[in-house]
């Protein structure tokens, strides 16, 4: 398939690029020309858009969700987090068949292709079933191990590891393990000595809640970064889901062991688990990604949400209109999203690179006046701005039409089928 994309603006995330006015060439998977006009010899197009001066960027990258857990939506509201987590989510969790799981799964990717986002990090129950939806419907997915006292092993992970990375070029494995609070000492310190072996980074859920850091610093007095650093958890880099509860130590080993922290601020605000302190991670050179955490806690998975409150929250804790620039959290949105998952051919527009493109509407009342478009789309910009959503040179929703192969209906049905058996 090769596809022209023409009369376009483009913004590349490219290091020190500018807003760009030409043309995007796609073939099959890949970005194979951006530039000024119609490359010499570029013919035999099976698809040419006229862009009508609208935008286009690299995909959001959802770096930290939980896609089937749209059964839960508007479920178990208004609770903090532990009792949340424990009363309420782990019990209906208990009630979930694979099949479930790979029908909201697909409820989820729905969602994601309307925010613009084309790749997810998805840690949850059963990640063979996550990775047939990606499969099925065409999406990018990078899956991540959960396993905790409740269920998995070491033994298991590495298995799904080699398993799940051969299921198709559109989904990719990552160790990791729920959290420190829900996972044995022993148990970790075996999933360390197997990433060691495999010289692979870890991923978890990471000093969320105060009670979190306090009370593993009742188990080994030091922070859950500090104990998870040393026991070899990091050697090889990885990423913490969250990053709330952070100390100024905490920031440097994750700056020298080269640890994302994946940032929630819709699903932190709402759970009122804190906000984090976004300003303080970059300074420290820490890679920042964002993701909208499950739909259960959040409830909407929405990148444009994410990017507007990333920017205005930290400037309310640090007393700062001037603190986290609009152009810092749209990078997090993109480049640093694809950094934290490993996404290293979807991150900038660039000739060669995965063909993972958004197009955003700039004829919508919120994106006028121009006087500067990155802040339009941090600032003012929201779903209503996503004209087209493209993952490995397909496009899947445009217009606000799906072409994933099924019906959004039938999905949205065996959704609510779900959450109705089980109440």
């Amino acid at each position: 398939m090769r596809i022209r994309f023409y009369n376009a603006r483009i913004i590349t995330m490219k290091e020190n690029d500018t807003l760009q006015k030409g043309e995007l060439h796609v073939e099959n998977d890949r970005i194979i020309y951006i530039g000024e006009g119609k490359e010499p010899g570029q013919e035999g197009w099976d698809r040419e858009i006229d862009c009508e001066g609208n935008l286009l960027l690299p995909g959001f990258k959802n770096a930290h969700t939980h896609s089937a857990m749209t059964f839960l939506r508007s479920y178990a509201d208004d609770l903090p987090l532990q009792e949340w987590l424990y009363q309420q989510v782990f019990p209906m969790e208990a009630k979930l068949t694979k099949e479930d799981q790979k029908a909201l799964a697909e409820l989820g990717m729905l969602e994601y292709l309307t925010s613009g986002i084309t790749a997810n990090f998805d840690m949850y129950l059963d990640n063979m079933c996550h990775a047939q939806a990606s499969k099925d419907l065409g999406f990018r997915t990078v899956l991540c191990g959960s396993m905790n006292d409740f269920g998995g092993t070491v033994a298991e992970t590495e298995e799904e590891y080699y398993k799940i990375n051969e299921v198709s070029p559109l989904v990719s494995y990552k160790l990791g393990f729920h959290a420190e609070y829900t996972t044995k000492g022993e148990t970790i310190e075996e999933l360390a000595r197997l990433a060691g072996k495999m010289k692979e980074p870890v991923y978890l859920h990471l000093s969320e809640t105060k009670k979190e850091v306090e009370e593993c610093y009742g188990r080994y007095q030091m922070s859950p970064v500090k104990y998870l650093d040393s026991v070899g958890i990091f050697e090889y880099g990885g990423g913490g889901f969250h990053g709330v509860w952070m100390n100024e130590e905490d920031m440097d080993i994750c700056a020298r062991k080269k640890v994302s922290i994946v940032s929630n601020p819709a699903s932190n605000a709402k759970l009122a688990s804190g906000i984090a302190d976004l300003c303080a991670l970059t300074a420290k050179g820490i890679n920042v990604a964002l993701g909208t955490d499950g739909p259960a806690s959040n409830n909407a998975l929405d990148m444009f949400r994410e990017m507007y409150l990333a920017s205005v929250l930290p400037k309310l804790s640090n007393m700062d209109a001037a603190a986290m620039d609009a152009a810092g959290v749209l990078k997090m949105a993109t480049v640093g999203g694809a950094i934290a998952m490993g996404l290293t051919d979807c991150d900038v527009l660039a000739e060669g690179k995965k063909a993972d493109i958004i197009m955003l509407d700039m004829h919508r009342p919120n994106m006028q006046p121009e006087n500067n478009i990155i802040k339009n789309i941090v600032y003012s910009g929201s779903k209503e701005n996503v004209k087209m959503t493209m993952i490995d040179g397909k496009i899947l929703y445009e217009n606000g039409e799906f072409f994933v192969g099924r019906e959004p209906e039938e999905i949205y049905q065996k959704a609510n089928a779900i959450i109705n058996r089980m109440r």
